[in-house]
């Protein structure tokens, strides 16, 4: 198990309370999740900014000091509890492709049983790519294989089009690895390229909020639910928990896809419906 964080803003903010202060912040949740962190933001240039440590978050200080500098409208974080390969960089979250960066929270159910299965789906020039020994790697190389039959892999991106990517890997992966009787694999996965960010809840608990991090300011709706699918945010935070006790956090519903266009606007999906509109 991991833990993961998601942020996109109209204008660059302060992340630092989700990271550091929050009562559940991802320092809290490190104590848990101890095997190394890594924080990527977008900030100036074509690729973000990445950052890792390979121990656990609440006793680094780079970990702080890496959180307390970042103002970005744009920033994953990932907190690691190794299950498949060893500590080390080469298997550290966030894992990056050009301007894509991508996290798992989860698990590929017999990882090593079926690797060369879920391998053999990957686009061979893709394939090569991958450094490290981990399951959440080939998940990443496989979306970008899946996501380069509906559009480049550079330039704008399609929130839809990533949705209906994710939901191919998803259940392409699940077809190789889930049994009957046994757990499923969970795949709780996010992704942006900086722009868009779309992530997917399957067996892991995930989070929705619109309230900005660093003030905590809440927007102004009719109602205290979560915003509705085709809402334009000024804030869009996911997380694995909830990082405080206050209400605004929202549980995305099992088997469900969430994410932001470029404009910010909220989309959201359930797997089933994107698999059955796959060329």
């Amino acid at each position: 198990m991991c833990r993961l964080f998601g942020f996109r803003s109209s204008v660059p903010a302060a992340v630092h309370p989700s990271l550091v202060t929050e009562k559940n912040s991802l320092v809290q949740q490190s104590r848990e999740h101890k095997d190394g962190w890594g924080i990527a933001s977008y900030e100036t240039g074509e690729q973000p900014l990445v950052a890792h440590g390979l121990g656990p978050a609440y006793c680094d200080p780079d970990f702080e000091r890496v959180s307390s500098r970042v103002s970005s409208r744009t920033v994953v974080a990932h907190l690691r509890l190794a299950s498949v390969g060893k500590v080390e960089k080469r298997n550290a979250h966030p894992f990056l492709h050009g301007r894509w960066c991508f996290v798992h929270n989860g698990t590929v159910r017999n990882f090593a049983r079926h690797q060369a299965e879920v391998e053999s789906l990957i686009r061979p020039d893709l394939l090569t790519r991958i450094q490290g020994a981990t399951d959440s790697e080939r998940c990443f190389y496989l979306f970008l294989t899946r996501l380069a039959k509906h559009q480049s892999l550079e330039g704008p991106a399609c929130v839809e089009k990533v949705a209906c990517a994710l939901a191919e890997t998803m259940g392409l992966v699940s077809a190789i690895t889930d049994e009957p009787g046994e757990l499923r694999s969970s795949m709780n996965f996010l992704v942006t390229n900086g722009d868009v960010m779309v992530a997917t809840r399957r067996n892991r608990t995930l989070f929705l909020s619109d309230t900005a991090p660093e003030t905590g300011k809440r927007p102004h709706r009719a109602h205290s639910g979560p915003p509705a699918p085709g809402t334009q945010l000024e804030q869009f935070v996911l997380a694995s928990e909830q990082l405080s006790g206050e209400d605004h956090w929202h549980l995305i519903d099992e088997e469900n896809i969430v994410g932001v266009d470029s404009g910010l606007v909220l989309h959201r999906w359930q797997v089933q419906d994107l698999c059955t509109r796959t060329p």
